[in-house]
């Protein structure tokens, strides 16, 4: 299939679509409009919707890591999650969370959870779904179940996934978390709720907005941004000020000319390699830093 031409505005409309208050029907008459026919749109929705068939960097039986599918207590009853560690490692390592996007825990979060297990950390992908029975495969349904969470109960969750890895075998006891989309926004309230968290790394996650639960975190802080990303930009300013206020350690990147969800590489539309690689480089630098 020839790639068709997407424009900034259908990118725009999916991201209303998967994020905000525009539901299937509406994005689909939304993108026959800017396509300019119905053939067109439903050409264009595989390059801007995730396929799980591109979601692979590195082989679930791939021998330098052991990875297993595992249960562990969370805030309020059992937590899935997917666990995956270095196949050999020269003594404790530093763990990592890793939380999803809005789609749940889905292969292309495994995939990355796999990449960090490489780089040597043990690396746990909670289920946030699981008291709802876990991520479904269909993503629609996924991203209609996160509205029925419950905000308080996710941030239990985390608060607890972290206390699980900072006692975990072949951990050294520092633990950091690295979220995406909804789950870079989880990874914030993490920070705000547990000083036990050693380093948080947000991907285009939505910012606390009370400053007061802001001069809570203890944590340094990582923070990416898409350049073209303007729901989320939004609240760049007033969190900057908030850490400022606080004294806080943060760094912020923003990665001019690409879009939310730029480090999913299995949205061809919306993934751009470079800001990815770059963004992934520093991710890297500052877990090992700080994990150490």
């Amino acid at each position: 299939m020839n790639k068709p031409l997407i424009t900034q505005a259908m990118i725009d409309a999916y991201d209303e679509y998967t994020h905000l208050t525009l539901d299937r029907r509406g994005f689909m008459d939304k993108l026959t409009k800017l396509a300019g026919s119905g053939a067109a749109a439903a050409a264009i929705v595989p390059f801007l919707a995730a396929n799980s068939a591109r979601a692979g960097q590195v082989a679930a039986d791939d021998s330098r890591i052991r990875g297993e599918d595992i249960s562990y207590p969370g805030g309020n009853g059992e937590m899935k999650g997917y666990l995956v560690r270095p196949a050999e490692a020269a003594g404790a390592v530093g763990a990592v969370i890793v939380i999803h996007e809005n789609r749940g825990l889905n292969e292309h979060i495994r995939d990355v959870t796999r990449r960090l297990a490489l780089e040597g950390f043990i690396a746990l992908a909670p289920d946030y779904l699981s008291s709802a029975g876990g991520t479904p495969a269909d993503e629609d349904k996924a991203r209609e179940m996160f509205s029925q969470l419950d905000p308080a109960q996710v941030v239990a969750d985390s608060v607890a996934t972290l206390a699980y890895l900072k006692t975990i075998e072949g951990g050294n006891g520092k633990v950091g978390a690295v979220g995406f989309c909804w789950g870079g926004g989880q990874v914030n309230m993490l920070a705000v709720n547990s000083p036990d968290l050693d380093a948080a790394v947000v991907y285009y996650g939505a910012q606390p907005k009370d400053p007061e639960a802001v001069a809570k975190i203890e944590a340094p802080l990582l923070l990416h941004y898409a350049g073209l990303d303007t729901r989320i930009n939004e609240g760049i300013d007033a969190y900057k000020q908030a850490l400022d206020a606080g004294n806080k350690e943060y760094t912020v990147h923003i990665y001019e000319g690409v879009n939310h969800a730029f480090n999913n590489d299995t949205s061809e539309a919306r993934y751009n390699k470079e800001a990815a690689d770059l963004a992934w480089s520093r991710t890297l630098a500052f877990l090992k830093e700080k994990l150490a």
